[in-house]
């Protein structure tokens, strides 16, 4: 089954996978403080808005953004200023609505903290946000809810790996993050 891009979040776990079928060439990459997926170096030449963002950002309280586009930077900001994480994807998944492309693809995000998380989504016909006390899945096609979901990793490098080897088509890249308030953040890449 094709669901696209997701993210898997739970409190002190989370994972995000890039799944394609029209922008294969991409891999995730750490630049100036983040995971940003971007084109590989074979990548054909594309004026694409939605192929290149920065998929992971951590706050300054250790806090973590997961997500499939540019509304993790206005999430990972309003965290900083204070926001709730329910209040901080609600708002800028509002202000930013699905991805005007073919086929309204819509816009996923997370907060995962050490013994807390919130998952959204905003399709072109609802906005979704929860608090999360177990690892819950959304994708941006066929699974665009939030479920509970069965994720074992508990490391960052399990993370990325388990969300990569995920029975689900087209898979390109995926990013782990495990937030532990004795350890800090982690993150893990598979580009395979």
């Amino acid at each position: 089954m094709y669901v696209g891009r997701f993210i898997v979040v739970g409190p002190g776990i989370g994972a995000y996978r890039v799944s394609s079928r029209s922008f294969p060439d991409r891999q995730i990459v750490e630049r100036d403080g983040a995971l940003t997926v971007a084109p590989t170096a074979d990548a054909p030449e594309t004026d694409n808005p939605y192929i290149s963002y920065n998929c992971v950002r951590e706050t300054g309280s250790g806090e973590v953004v997961v997500g499939n586009g540019s509304q993790v930077d206005p999430i990972t900001e309003k965290l900083d200023l204070g926001y709730p994480a329910r209040d901080a994807l609600v708002e800028s998944l509002l202000a930013l609505d699905y991805e005007k492309d073919d086929y309204d693809t819509p816009r996923i995000a997370g907060v995962v903290g050490d013994d807390e998380a919130t998952i959204g989504i905003v399709r072109r016909d609802a906005v979704l946000v929860e608090a999360v006390e177990e690892p819950t899945l959304v994708a941006t096609y066929e699974e665009d809810s939030p479920r509970a979901f069965e994720f074992a990793a508990t490391t960052a490098e399990d993370a990325a790996r388990e969300a990569y080897d995920l029975d689900f088509e087209h898979a390109v890249c995926a990013a782990g993050v495990a937030v532990s308030g004795g350890d800090g953040v982690e993150t893990a890449v598979i580009n395979d």
